[in-house]
């Protein structure tokens, strides 16, 4: 008889990428923008140069689309789940289209590739024999690490199994 504990998560994590601005960031820097590129324009139109015009567009144009395209690959996400009988990766892209893998965490090692320099870490794979898939690819060096760290205290659980507590 199952109480469920086997499928209770040992550790969950969903990895999204970073973004260092907000929508209140990103309507600031579009109205500078626009504002230096008008300025721009009535001195330019003033002293006759009006066929500069559509170039001040264009650049304005160029780093709207920049910055959606950055919010829309924002979207992207990886959702880490071990539990004692398995580690569960789900990978889901920006245009939504998901893939799923599945580890069994007595057989699977975590690997961290480290720079030779500063020893940030630069990767961290899931090996199980023939079976290694990148994880947390999209976070930075120091918060790979602490995913690392985390999920390394989470497979050694798993591995160690259940706990059964015995009454007298």
């Amino acid at each position: 008889m199952t109480d469920g504990a086997e499928d209770a998560p040992l550790f969950a994590a969903l990895l999204t990428p970073h973004r260092s601005m907000g929508w209140p960031g990103f309507i600031a820097v579009m109205t500078a923008v626009g504002a230096v590129n008008l300025v721009g324009a009535v001195i330019f139109t003033s002293i006759g140069a009006w066929p500069v015009l559509p170039f001040l567009g264009l650049d304005v144009l160029v780093i709207f689309l920049a910055f959606r395209a950055n919010y829309r690959h924002a979207r992207a996400f990886e959702e880490v789940i071990v539990t004692p009988t398995e580690i569960r990766i789900r990978k889901v892209t920006w245009h939504g289209h998901a893939r799923e893998w599945r580890f069994n965490p007595a057989w699977t090692r975590l690997h961290q590739m480290r720079d030779e320099e500063d020893g940030q870490v630069l990767g961290l794979t899931l090996d199980e024999g023939r079976r290694r898939l990148d994880i947390a690819t999209f976070l930075p060096p120091v918060e790979r690490e602490g995913f690392g760290k985390a999920l390394t205290v989470a497979l050694a659980e798993a591995r160690r199994g259940p706990v059964r507590t015995h009454f007298d």
